[in-house]
């Protein structure tokens, strides 16, 4: 069985837009790594929201590359996870112990579920959480 990996918005982010953007190798690798079938990528369906965001409103994309990177990003070898009520409530449990948002634990619920790794470049994803292996995307290999 492939290893799963659940990657946050902070990883997706570097594959479609690289400008500024630290840890590219790394990314580089994990995205590779994904389409040669080594790994499996897992995201909650919430990183849709949150890319699309990111686009919108801190990289104020035009229409014309916004449509150009969001036709990329659905081509990604990342499978999509829907939220469940079982899932729901692991977040929730994750988010009040470890005070991080909703939106946060849920990258670290499906991470548990799944029994995944959790890679990510975001500082609040990178504390301990029990039951889950949390990598710092700079440390990717």
């Amino acid at each position: 069985m492939l290893p799963k990996v659940v990657i946050d918005s902070s990883v997706i982010f570097k594959w479609l837009y690289r400008a500024d953007e630290k840890y590219l190798k790394q990314a580089d690798k994990l995205l590779q790594d994904g389409y040669t079938n080594k790994i499996i990528l897992l995201a909650p369906e919430l990183a849709k929201y949150e890319v699309g965001n990111v686009l919108l409103v801190a990289k104020k994309l035009d229409l014309e590359k916004a449509k150009e990177t969001l036709e990329f990003f659905y081509t990604l070898p990342v499978q999509f996870i829907s939220e469940t009520i079982e899932l729901s409530k692991e977040t929730y449990a994750i988010s009040r112990k470890s005070g991080i948002t909703f939106y946060d634990a849920s990258f670290v619920a499906l991470a548990k579920q799944e029994k995944a790794v959790l890679i990510t470049d975001n500082p609040k994803h990178q504390q301990k959480f029990p039951g889950v292996k949390v990598i710092p995307l700079k440390d990717y290999q």
